[in-house]
């Protein structure tokens, strides 16, 4: 009995305090709803939103309607309101977009189309962080993969022990796949493909990894896109992915994102010719 009651003030106040911290009316349960959706001015599309870990800030990226621009855009919670949306500072005349944090939140890895000086690297989207020092993000660097330099590679995610998610394509956007790379020595090693199972047959794309490795979501790509869910077993191999469920999946949805908390599911889902971030309270193993 007493250990319910702490479970059940424990999940009030975490409850509460999410709402409160995050300026929303209400928060979701498995009915996903839209967040934010004043963010997103006419003439444009959203794709992708994430939080900080301290739930101070929300980054989310708008594109023109006809996909020809991507930016990237955040707001701030400064002493109890949050501010009006503005441009990142690392956001570039370029093409940014995919972006998420590091688990320790000093870290944004994202995918952008900026030139590279390496002549050897081709100019399309790759991947590049930003990293926190005295409070402003510093000028991105480029992450080498380097068997994929050739390659278009998007929409990292990384692990706590430093391994980084991401997917990857021939130019052209064929042969879409999740690849990861570890870290030697500060340096990422050559992508290898994830060993997933589905019934994808025209790829997979924008993987979301949990902080601890367990579990990976992405969009397959069939007729439309349908998020799915594969998990580590103790073997250390991905199980058979799973579609989400149908709450979720409706029609056509990406760019899946978890809160720190691991309670909350972000995704960008089309309704009405339009793009629009829902989320919904959902625990790791509850997702189907």
């Amino acid at each position: 009995m007493f250990i319910a009651l702490i479970l059940l003030i424990q999940c009030s106040y975490e409850t509460s305090n999410y709402r409160s911290l995050l300026g929303v009316n209400s928060l979701p349960n498995e009915e996903p709803i839209p967040f934010k959706s004043e963010l997103v001015p006419k003439g444009k599309l959203i794709h992708r939103g994430i939080v900080t870990p301290e739930l101070d800030a929300y980054y989310f990226t708008l594109s023109s309607r006809d996909f020809s621009h991507f930016d990237i855009y955040f707001i701030e919670r400064v002493e109890s309101k949050w501010s009006e949306p503005q441009k990142a500072s690392f956001n570039s005349d370029y093409n940014d977009h995919g972006m998420s944090f590091s688990p320790d939140g000093n870290t944004i890895y994202f995918s952008s189309t900026r030139p590279v000086e390496n002549t050897n690297v081709e100019q399309t989207w790759h991947l590049w962080k930003t990293e926190k020092q005295n409070g402003t993000w510093i000028k991105p660097s480029y992450v080498d993969i380097p068997n994929l330099r050739q390659k278009l590679t998007s929409h990292p995610s990384i692990t706590k022990d430093g391994t980084l998610y991401y997917h990857s394509s021939n130019l052209d956007y064929s042969e879409m796949d999740i690849y990861y790379s570890k870290q030697v020595d500060g340096k990422f090693q050559p992508a290898q493909k994830v060993a997933l199972l589905d019934s994808a047959n025209l790829g997979r794309t924008t993987p979301y990894v949990s902080a601890d490795g367990s579990f990976l979501i992405y969009a397959s790509v069939n007729k439309s896109l349908n998020l799915m869910i594969s998990y580590k077993d103790n073997n250390d191999k991905w199980t058979q992915a799973e579609a989400l469920n149908k709450k979720i999946n409706t029609n056509g949805q990406g760019n899946p994102y978890v809160t720190p908390n691991n309670k909350y599911l972000f995704f960008a889902t089309e309704k009405d010719n339009n793009w629009v971030v829902k989320w919904a309270r959902v625990e790791p193993r509850e997702f189907l």
